[in-house]
Parts: structure tokens; sequence; C-alpha cells
């Protein structure tokens, strides 16, 4: 996967994770709220290897 494919996947994993994590907190489920900020974590690592991607010119 490229830089962009990363990122974008990142923004996906991002939104996904926080609409779990305000959606578990409003119905009082510890679960799905954890899962959610797994998931927005996940999207950071991939915003990070994007972002290393982008700077070494795709070569990983």
């Amino acid at each position: 996967m490229g830089e962009f494919t990363d990122k974008a996947a990142a923004v996906g994993n991002k939104i996904a994770g926080k609409a779990k994590e305000l959606y578990g907190d409003a119905t009082d489920n510890a679960e799905l709220e954890a899962e959610g900020e797994a998931q927005q974590l996940k999207g950071t690592g991939q915003d990070v290897k994007g972002s290393v991607k982008g700077a070494l010119g795709d070569k990983i």
C-alpha cells in the first residue's frame, strides 16, 4: 500500500472508531467504547505508516 492508501484507511478507522466510542459511551457499553478507542489507535498507526512511506518515497 502506498502513502495515500494508508492515510485514507487511517481516516476511515479514526472516524469509525470515534463513532463506536461515542455510541459505546452513550449506551454504557464499555466493550464497544474500548473497541472504538482501539480502532482509532489503529488509524493513528496507519497515518504514521503513510507519513513514513511518503518521506521515503514509497520504497518500503
